[in-house]
């Protein structure tokens, strides 16, 4: 039989047990109920794969995973391609940028790691037979070089091409952090799809922001967000995605915190993830 006189004198028994009935406590309020949530591989899976490359949309995809985040910019020539950083160094390897480049000369290009870089066209091809899926087109709009004019033929390009492929059972998102492609948007279809990025936690203010634009989709930093923030945004009408997503510890903040939408960078470490360990979280 245990000598309850003696654990209460060790301190550090003691310590130990205080600890032990928290993280019982914690543990039973955080799988109390099934959770759902929609992932999404940000750039394709960027910590798994080439980030938006088509190599890596299609090996996600063959792995299961149903949704994606790309980034999009225009060439010097007025093409439209996917590619995050505003300039070649860390992805290719070489001095310049999209915005410097035309199409035909990034077509020659090739990434660090041996990839293509897609084109616009060449990402949409590669959804056109995939229907249901959940896609957000980032639009990297805030260099100098998108002027008013440049700006309004990108907006048009990219709107006219992605809805030309979507079908009822898509759902695809222009998004962004800059706000003047999303009021754009917003004013040539008042009901496009958007999602407003902020690179900050969710708060009243960012709602504020978001309504502003007419948008009730928000994309904010899991770590500096709260989970009375998240209903509280929840309960005046928004959809909430969280990110980045840059290991399993994130995936299951954003899980706690009752976000709608997680974007991560190791979606299918995510996905075999919730298949061994995850029974009460429902990937949708």
């Amino acid at each position: 039989m245990i000598n309850i006189h003696k654990i209460m004198k060790n301190k550090k028994s003691l310590v130990l047990i205080c600890f032990l009935l928290f993280i019982a406590l914690f543990s039973s309020s955080i799988y109390a109920q099934n959770r759902e949530v929609k992932i999404f591989a940000h750039r394709g899976g960027m910590l798994e794969y080439d980030e938006n490359t088509i190599s890596a949309f299609q090996e996600t995809f063959n792995k299961g995973i149903r949704g994606y985040e790309v980034d999009i910019r225009m060439t010097k020539d007025g093409y439209l391609v996917l590619f995050h950083d505003d300039n070649f160094k860390r992805i290719i390897g070489t001095e310049g940028s999209i915005e410097e480049s035309t199409l035909a000369e990034i077509k020659k290009m090739k990434t660090l790691k041996g990839n293509p870089i897609p084109s616009l066209d060449d990402f949409l091809n590669f959804l056109k037979d995939k229907e249901g899926l959940y896609v957000e087109f980032e639009m990297k709009t805030q260099k100098s070089y998108y002027n008013e004019t440049v700006l309004a033929k990108y907006c048009s390009e990219l709107y006219n091409k992605v809805n030309k492929i979507k079908r009822s059972k898509d759902t695809y998102l222009f998004t962004s952090f800059d706000k003047r492609p999303l009021r754009l948007l917003k004013a040539k279809d008042a009901n496009v799809d958007l999602l407003f990025i902020k690179s900050e936690g969710l708060t009243q203010a960012v709602l504020d922001e978001a309504k502003e634009l007419g948008i009730n989709r928000l994309g904010c930093r899991v770590e500096k967000t709260t989970r009375d923030m998240v209903k509280n945004a929840k309960d005046q009408g928004f959809i909430v995605s969280l990110w980045p997503g840059r290991n399993i510890n994130d995936f299951l903040l954003g899980v706690s915190l009752g976000s709608d939408m997680l974007c991560t960078d190791i979606p299918v470490e995510v996905m075999e993830w919730v298949k061994k360990q995850g029974s009460w979280i429902t990937l949708k």
